[in-house]
C-alpha cells in the first residue's frame, strides 16, 4: 500500500508520526511519500522539502511567503497525481492541506482523508462543507466531532486524541522536582501564559498582578511556568518584576529533560492558571485543577463573542459536559477575578477530579493508542 502525506506543523508531524507506525503495524508493507517533520522522518518518510516551510501562521508572517506556499501546494498536488497512492492523508494546517486536496480532487478520484476535524463545534460551522467539496474522510481527536463532521457530508471517525500517551511523572518525579526545586510543601502553582508572541505579551503581566494577589491569601506561595522555546527569553523579561519569582522551565538550555522536567510540574502544581486552548487537557491528564484565562484585541475579541456558538472554549468542560473549570474569558480576564478563581480552586481541590477523569476515558485513555485507532480508520479494518 502507498499513502502520501502531509504535515506542516510540530503537533502535525507528531500525530502522522504515530498514524504511520500504526499502518506499519497493521500493514507491513506499507509506503509513505509526502512533507513531515523528523517525527515522521524516523518511521520511514523522506520528506519532498522542509516541513519548516510550511510552519508559517499569521497574515503578516505568510505574505512574504505566498508565492513560494502557492508553488509548494501545486509540487504536492502533482507529486500525489504522479504516485496515485491509495490515499493523501492531510493532516491539520488546512490553510495548506485543503488547497492541495483541491488540486488532487480536481485531477482525480483519489481518496483524501483529513485528520483533525475543524473546530465547528465552536466556530464558523460553514468550514466543514467547505472542507467536504475535497475531503472524503475524517480522522477526529474529540468524541462529539464525528456527526458534525458527517452531516457535512464525510466520513469520519472518532481516534482518540494524544494526550491519552503522554507521560504523566510518577511520585518519585514529583517529590524529585519539589526538592530540586526547593519547593517542599509550599503550595505550588503553575502557570502557562501560552506559546506565541501575541498572547504571551498580553496575558503574562496579567497573570503576574493575578499572583500579587494571591499572594495575600498563600504568602509562601511558589510558582513555576514551562515556557514554549520560541518565546523562553521573552518570558524571562515579562515575569523579572514578578512577586513571587517564578521557576521558569526554558526547553532550550534543559534539552533532553525538558520533557521531563515539563511533566514533573505539571503533577507537583497543585492549581494551574493557563491560557485557553488544549493545555486543558495537559492539565487533565496530570490531575492538576485549573482556572482558564484569555484575552484578545478589542476587535478580535467583538468578532469572535458574536461567532462563539458554546458557551465555554476549555475542552475538558466541553468533553466532559460539565462546566467545573472556571474561565475568565475577554473582559472578565483581570487580577481581580482570576485570582478569586485561582483561590476558590485551591479551597476545593477535588472539584474537578471526576470531570478530568472523564475526559480522559471519553479522549481514549486505557484503549488502542490514538495512531494504531487512525491506522484502522485509515484502512477500513
Amino acid at each position: 500500500m502507498r499513502f502520501y502525506l502531509i504535515a506542516g506543523e510540530p503537533s502535525g508531524d507528531a500525530l502522522g508520526a504515530a498514524l504511520m507506525a500504526g499502518l506499519k503495524q497493521l500493514a507491513p508493507d506499507v509506503e509513505f511519500h509526502g512533507v513531515g517533520g523528523p517525527l515522521m522522518q524516523a518511521q520511514g518518510l523522506a520528506s519532498q522539502f522542509a516541513m519548516d516551510e510550511l510552519s508559517v501562521m499569521g497574515i503578516a508572517e505568510v505574505l512574504p511567503k505566498y508565492r513560494a506556499l502557492k508553488r509548494r501546494v501545486g509540487e504536492c498536488a502533482a507529486e500525489v497525481l504522479r504516485l496515485k497512492p491509495d490515499a493523501m492523508i492531510t493532516i491539520d494546517s488546512p490553510d495548506f492541506c485543503l488547497r492541495v486536496a483541491k488540486l488532487v480532487k480536481a485531477a482525480s478520484d483519489i481518496r483524501t482523508i483529513h485528520y483533525v476535524a475543524p473546530s465547528v463545534w465552536a466556530w464558523r460551522e460553514g468550514r466543514a462543507a467547505k472542507m467536504a467539496r475535497v475531503i472524503d474522510h475524517v480522522l477526529a481527536l474529540l468524541p462529539f466531532e464525528p456527526p458534525l463532521m458527517q452531516a457535512a457530508g464525510m466520513g469520519c471517525d472518532f481516534v482518540g486524541h494524544p494526550v491519552v500517551c503522554e507521560p504523566v511523572a510518577s511520585t518519585k518525579q514529583v517529590n524529585d522536582f519539589r526538592t530540586r526545586h526547593g519547593i517542599g510543601d509550599a503550595p505550588l502553582m503553575l502557570v502557562l501564559p501560552g506559546s506565541r508572541h501575541g498572547e504571551v505579551t498580553r496575558l503574562t503581566p496579567v497573570f503576574g498582578q493575578t499572583i500579587q494577589r494571591i499572594q495575600q491569601s498563600c504568602p509562601d506561595l511558589r510558582v513555576v511556568l514551562p515556557a514554549a522555546g520560541a518565546v523562553a527569553p521573552m518570558v524571562q523579561q515579562l515575569v523579572a518584576d514578578w512577586p513571587v519569582k517564578p521557576i521558569v522551565l526554558d526547553p532550550t538550555q534543559l534539552g533532553a529533560s525538558a520533557a521531563t522536567e515539563k511533566h514533573a510540574a505539571f503533577a507537583a502544581a497543585d492549581v494551574a492558571l493557563a491560557a485557553s486552548g488544549t493545555v486543558s487537557l495537559e492539565l487533565a491528564a496530570a490531575n492538576t485543577p485549573m482556572v482558564i484565562a484569555y484575552d484578545m484585541n478589542w476587535l478580535s475579541r467583538t468578532l469572535i463573542r458574536r461567532m462563539l456558538k458554546v458557551d465555554t472554549v476549555t475542552l475538558v468542560n466541553l468533553v466532559s459536559d460539565t462546566r467545573v473549570v472556571p474561565e475568565f474569558l475577554g473582559a472578565d480576564c483581570t487580577p481581580e477575578k482570576i485570582a478569586a478563581g485561582i483561590l476558590g480552586v485551591l479551597k476545593k481541590p477535588g472539584a474537578q477530579t471526576n470531570a478530568m477523569e472523564l475526559t480522559m476515558l471519553r479522549l481514549g485513555l486505557g484503549g488502542e493508542s490514538p495512531g494504531l485507532r487512525a491506522a484502522r480508520a485509515v484502512l477500513g479494518i
